[in-house]
């Protein structure tokens, strides 16, 4: 028996490969599916299955074309409904695997189709849990991303209760555990940087599974402090229920190099938005004009869907020369489908076409610090999450989070120096972007962010430990 964790950083997400006596299973897999071809070509075995926990919100997974390409089953938990042919597997039914089997183990919760697969090894023993999103490293899923009308958030945290403790907690404390995210996801809230542990551990260490706890306690404790989920959510949820367009169709498409009179044109004649990739520090240098700056080395794809609210908008985009394949399938990994090409040469080019450039002011968080010293009613617009802002900030900043910073334009001045930061610069480059291309001819950016600003002596908020904020 073989299992192998394949875990994809600016997700933060895991898909699972498992291998017994020439058969293997492959869960949760992403988009891209020729990795998962080759190892299987690699190892001489067929897939058999193809096992998706759930209708996952955060990214369209490849359960659909890896099941053509190796002509394997899509299997889902009870109460999933597909407009493509899978099976629906029975809570309790046991699949096989080569010498192992893999039961399955119904655990709705986060979701109403919810389920955990339970792997036996060759001799019958129980060996791990692939938990999908009911149990994480540290947390559990939130259960408010399938709240309709007639099932609230509460009732599906009372369902998810009763399937940690009826489904789940019975086993050995020594079965390993491997869910479908880790830190960085936003389907949890406070998930763990490790991506596995022993369900003993998790016992005695994750909150949710406290031996005492009350039902009424665990609903408050798991539905308390929920950030909005990401606007993007319920459109991947459609397009894994539905279906997709081939992930090769998609990179045909958005790999058409063009060069910048062509790229100009497409703008034009498109609408299309137009997607600077690069680093904040090279975009703030000059880019062109309207473009939004989101950085490919950064949590790429998910702030891609937090801000680009249609995701069938057409994009244009500008990448570092060599990383174009990579922009398209990250976009591809959240649904987004409609990249239509690049700019051939990279910005460079654009530059020496004589085309029109713009710039953003940034300036470092020293010169920022004096500055403040001779003006402390300065704007300074801190674009954090809530709890990092109320952990520790600037004393005069205003919070305007990124996820919602359309929410706050109309509060943010055109007329004065606007001072934007974030925790490194990743975020506020974004933001200043964004800003810019409303109108916003007045935002300075401050390099390094709060991390930078913190070592300077401009006054601060008292520090507040993170994990105590809710």
């Amino acid at each position: 028996m073989k299992v192998e964790q394949l875990y994809t950083g600016c997700l933060a997400q895991g898909a699972y490969y498992i291998e017994s006596n020439s058969e293997a299973a492959i869960i949760d897999p992403l988009r891209e599916i020729r990795s998962y071809l080759e190892k299987a070509e690699q190892n001489g075995v067929k897939i058999k299955y193809v096992l998706e926990t759930h209708f996952h919100a955060d990214f369209v997974s490849g359960h659909i074309d890896l099941a053509k390409a190796a002509n394997a089953q899509i299997v889902y938990g009870p109460n999933a409904q597909t407009s493509f042919d899978s099976y629906i597997a029975k809570d309790g039914e046991v699949l096989k695997v080569g010498d192992v089997t893999i039961t399955v183990l119904h655990t709705p919760g986060h979701t109403m189709e919810s389920t955990t697969y339970l792997l036996k090894d060759e001799q019958g023993k129980d060996y791990a849990i692939f938990t999908g999103d009911t149990l994480f490293i540290g947390d559990v899923g939130r259960p408010d991303l399938a709240a309709k009308s007639e099932l609230t958030q509460e009732q599906l945290a009372t369902h998810l209760y009763n399937s940690l403790r009826n489904k789940i907690m019975p086993l050995a404390d020594d079965v390993i555990v491997y869910p479908a995210h880790g830190a960085g996801s936003a389907c949890g809230k406070n998930m763990s940087k490790e991506t596995s542990d022993t369900l003993g551990n998790q016992k005695a260490t994750n909150y949710a599974l406290r031996a005492d706890m009350t039902a009424e306690e665990f609903v408050k404790e798991v539905t308390a402090g929920l950030a909005p989920p990401p606007s993007y959510f319920p459109l991947n949820v459609k397009m894994n229920k539905e279906g997709y367009a081939n992930i090769d169709d998609v990179m045909e498409q958005g790999l058409q190099a063009l060069a910048p009179d062509a790229f100009e044109a497409a703008v034009n004649e498109t609408g299309a938005l137009v997607l600077d990739t690069r680093k904040p520090e090279d975009f703030a240098k000059g880019f062109i004009p309207n473009a939004i700056n989101i950085g490919i080395d950064g949590n790429f794809a998910p702030w891609v869907g937090a801000l680009i609210p249609d995701i069938k908008q057409t994009i244009l985009f500008v990448a570092e020369e060599g990383r174009e394949e990579e922009v398209v399938t990250r976009l591809a990994r959240v649904g987004y489908d409609h990249a239509i090409g690049y700019l051939k040469g990279g910005f460079k080019s654009w530059a020496n076409a004589g085309k029109e450039v713009d710039t953003i002011s940034s300036i470092a968080a020293t010169e920022f610090a004096d500055r403040y010293t001779q003006n402390n009613s300065i704007k300074v617009v801190d674009v954090r999450k809530p709890s990092e802002f109320q952990s520790e900030h600037v004393e005069t900043a205003e919070n305007a989070p990124l996820d919602f910073l359309n929410d706050f334009l109309a509060e943010l001045p055109k007329t004065e120096d606007m001072y934007l930061h974030c925790a490194g610069g990743y975020r506020s480059m974004i933001a200043a972007s964004i800003l810019k291309a409303r109108g916003f001819d007045n935002v300075v950016n401050v390099e390094g962010g709060f991390k930078s600003i913190s070592e300077t002596a401009i006054p601060k908020t008292a520090f507040v430990c993170p994990s105590t904020l809710k």
